[in-house]
C-alpha cells in the first residue's frame, strides 16, 4: 500500500493510473500534430498553428495530470509544483540552459552540419516568416516544452512512479532513467548526434529537478533552451 498525504492508495491503482496516463498523455501531444500535420488547415504545421498545438497540449496535459492526481489522492505539489525558492530555482534553471544553448549553438551544430543538419532543416520548416508565426513558435517550445512536458514527464512521471517500489532510492533511481529513456525515445533520435543531442538536456532537466524536488528549475532550463533555440535558429539559419 501506498500512504499519500495521509491517505492511502494501492500500488495496483497507481501502476494502472500511471500506465493509463502515460498513453493517454502521448496521444494527447501527438494528436495536433497529426491533426494540422494531416488536414494543412491554415497552412499546417507552421505559423500560429504552432499556438493552437502549444494551447492543446497545455490544456489537455493539464486535466488529464489533474484526474490522475485526484484518484491517486495526490496533489500539484506532490509531483513538484510549488513556487517556492522561485529565485534559487529560476537561477539554477536559466544557467543550464544558457550553458547548454552556448554549448549547442557555438561548439555543437555549427561543427556537426549546421543548416545541413536534419534538426535544423526540420525547425527552419516551421517558421513562416512573420512575427506571430515565430512567436507561436516560441509559445510552442515554452508553453508545450518547458512546461507540459515537465509537468507530464518529469513531475508526473517520476514522482509517481517512484511510489510502487519498496525502497524510495531505488524507485526514484528507476523512475528517473526511465523517464530520461522513454522522453528521448519520444524524440525519435535515431544517430549518435541526436541521442548526444536529448540525452544531455534531458539528463540536465532530471538532475535539476531531483536535486531542486520541484519542477520550477526544469521548466526554466526547458523553456529557455527551447526559445533560444529557435531565436538562434531563426538568426543563424533563416534566410
Amino acid at each position: 500500500m501506498i500512504l499519500t498525504n495521509h491517505r492511502i492508495v494501492s500500488k495496483w491503482k497507481t501502476i494502472l493510473v500511471f500506465i493509463g496516463t502515460l498513453i493517454l498523455g502521448y496521444l494527447l501531444f501527438i494528436i495536433p500534430d497529426l491533426f494540422f500535420g494531416i488536414s494543412k488547415i491554415n497552412g499546417g504545421k507552421i505559423g500560429v498553428n504552432l499556438f493552437f498545438i502549444a494551447l492543446f497540449q497545455f490544456v489537455s496535459i493539464l486535466g488529464l495530470l489533474y484526474l490522475s492526481l485526484k484518484l491517486l489522492k495526490k496533489s500539484w505539489k506532490d509531483i513538484g509544483l510549488e513556487f517556492i525558492h522561485l529565485r534559487k530555482d529560476m537561477g539554477l534553471g536559466l544557467l543550464f540552459g544558457v550553458l547548454w544553448t552556448i554549448l549547442q549553438f557555438v561548439l555543437i551544430i555549427p561543427g556537426t552540419g549546421g543548416i545541413n543538419r536534419p534538426d535544423i532543416k526540420g525547425m527552419l520548416e516551421l517558421f513562416d516568416g512573420s512575427v506571430s508565426g515565430t512567436l507561436s513558435f516560441i509559445a510552442l517550445g515554452v508553453i508545450g516544452g518547458g512546461i507540459t512536458e515537465e509537468l507530464f514527464n518529469r513531475g508526473f512521471f517520476i514522482n509517481v512512479l517512484k511510489e510502487v517500489f519498496e525502497k524510495p532510492k531505488v524507485g526514484l533511481w528507476v523512475s528517473s532513467v526511465l523517464s530520461i529513456l522513454i522522453f528521448s525515445l519520444g524524440h525519435m533520435p535515431v544517430t549518435a548526434l541526436d541521442w548526444m543531442d536529448i540525452l544531455i538536456p534531458t539528463v540536465g532537466y532530471t538532475f535539476l529537478f531531483i536535486y531542486t524536488k520541484r519542477l520550477t528549475a526544469s521548466m526554466v532550463a526547458h523553456g529557455f533552451y527551447n526559445m533560444a533555440a529557435i531565436l538562434m535558429v531563426y538568426w543563424m539559419y533563416y534566410h
